[in-house]
């Protein structure tokens, strides 16, 4: 794809919830996501997360449902469109100032300051990031109770 329709075309930045509910099969997060996965591969445009965000996806996984669970997630991850983006002192020093400044939790805030760095959306569910006001931008997931 060339290089200027690739950069028009909308980025997207997965919060933890966004995979929990494509992992669980929670019906309305899932169909978003095959949604967004099926635009990632269309376009040529993976879906990003932060390595931090991976780890919480991880060790959750693990938590919940075992350690085998959590490995078969992270081989469907290699596979799917999502490039996993590391954290360097900058990012982290800008996820801190975010932490600090709206009171979110560390992960959520690397999570916040990939969208912003990307001018991406944010998938979530989680209501806390509209703490961040109108420099992120949130695609919304319907909310899991537990």
């Amino acid at each position: 794809m060339p290089i200027s329709l690739r950069r028009s075309a909308r980025r997207f930045v997965l919060d933890a919830n966004a995979l929990f509910g494509f992992f669980e099969g929670r019906r309305l997060v899932a169909e978003k996501m095959r949604h967004l996965l099926g635009e990632a591969l269309r376009q040529d445009l993976p879906l990003l997360i932060s390595a931090v965000t991976w780890g919480e996806v991880f060790y959750i996984a693990w938590q919940r449902h075992g350690e085998r669970n959590a490995r078969e997630a992270e081989a469907r991850v290699v596979r799917m469109p999502i490039a996993v983006i590391p954290v360097d002192r900058e990012r982290a020093t800008r996820a801190g100032a975010l932490k600090q400044k709206h009171g979110l939790g560390y992960a959520d805030a690397l999570a916040a300051e990939l969208a912003i760095e990307q001018g991406a959306w944010l998938v979530t569910a989680d209501p806390e990031f509209s703490k961040v006001g109108k420099g992120l931008l949130l695609y919304p997931l319907p909310r899991h109770e537990k």
